[in-house]
């Protein structure tokens, strides 16, 4: 069960997914192969894959391993789904209208505890990009300095519960409109960000930003794909195709030659501009975000028990779990490549 103390819209929206399919016997559909020209034997077999917004080089991975083709070599014919305000990947998944999506680690948890058949594989970014976006000349230069703040934030956010206790600071929410002209406007305004982009709008307008990234003060979920459980036990090699196509892509796309996945990205999204998706990747890199630090063990696409068990046992510590999950409800670690998978051990 969750605490009454945890609430927003993505939960809502799982709540009423759970409510919907319960007990009604479906399982989820699952992926059609695609026929060849000549009505021959199945060539691919078509899947979705769900974004968590629009189109935005923070999944210049998946754009780069369908663009040059990485999928369609696995056997996969994918179509990238584009998300929004309010278009939830997991329940998508859980309702098998697309076979994987994205998600954040500790809104998978919580799906899979209210019966979404849900399971992550693989980690989209090893660490998460939220960040808390003041202004530079402001007094916030710590966590310890949004006592008595107002930050404008999803209500129910997991990271406030966690920044509040750890730090010892009390802070009113204001609920997020997704904009950036309130910040703009009010040199004292704090808000929720993502660390790759809306800093770069905000300096657009010539206005200097300070960021404090919410992982660095503890609260780090992976952002990670997922798919629905029944899907990955009847089609486990098109899960491992996906996965070791999609860490190619960010490999690439982080490191090489990403400029068809770019144009892709651009076309889908005009807001993507050359200018914004440098300042996405070079961030993306400088805290990284995707590849991990190799120091610590960590890996482009890792999922480790470790930190699994960390995430819940910190929910449950925050009362937002009213007992711990088994990690293997929700997570399964056999879909990585095996130099991935080894990197964790």
């Amino acid at each position: 069960m969750f605490s009454k103390a945890y609430s927003n819209p993505l939960l809502c929206a799982l709540a009423a997914v759970a409510i919907a399919t319960a007990g009604c016997g479906r399982s989820a559909q699952t992926a059609a192969p695609a026929q060849d020209g000549n009505g021959g034997a199945p060539a691919l077999l078509k899947v979705g894959f769900k974004l968590d917004w629009y189109p935005t080089a923070e999944h210049g991975g998946f754009f780069q391993a369908l663009v040059k083709g990485y999928y369609r070599a696995a056997g996969l014919d994918v179509t990238i789904l584009p998300g929004g305000p309010g278009a939830y990947p997991l329940p998508f998944v859980a309702t098998g209208r697309a076979e994987f999506g994205l998600g954040r680690f500790d809104d998978v948890i919580f799906a899979v505890r209210q019966g979404l058949p849900l399971v992550a594989v693989c980690a989209q970014m090893e660490h998460d990009p939220q960040a808390i976006m003041v202004h530079a000349d402001g007094p916030v230069k710590s966590f310890k300095d949004l006592n008595g703040c107002s930050v404008m934030s999803i209500p129910g956010s997991n990271w406030v519960n966690y920044v509040q206790k750890r730090f010892n600071v009390r802070f009113n929410i204001i609920p997020m409109d997704y904009g950036l002209g309130r910040f703009i406007a009010n040199k004292d305004f704090i808000q929720q960000c993502f660390i790759s982009s809306e800093p770069f709008f905000v300096e657009q307008q010539g206005i200097k930003t300070r960021v404090l990234l919410i992982a660095s003060g503890g609260y780090d979920p992976y952002r990670v794909v997922v798919t629905n459980r029944t899907f990955a036990q009847s089609h486990p090699e098109a899960v491992r195709a996906f996965v070791a196509a999609t860490i190619r892509g960010y490999s690439e796309f982080l490191n090489g030659d990403g400029s068809e996945a770019r144009d892709r990205i651009q076309k889908e999204n005009p807001s993507q501009s050359s200018s914004l998706m440098d300042y996405t990747i070079a961030t993306l890199k400088r805290y990284k975000l995707v590849e991990g630090d190799s120091a610590k063990g960590e890996r482009m696409g890792l999922l480790t028990p470790e930190r699994a068990r960390t995430m819940v046992q910190t929910l449950v510590d925050l009362k937002v779990l009213e007992a711990p999950v088994p990690i293997e409800d929700f997570v399964s670690f056999n879909f990585l490549p095996p130099a991935t998978a080894g990197a964790g051990r």
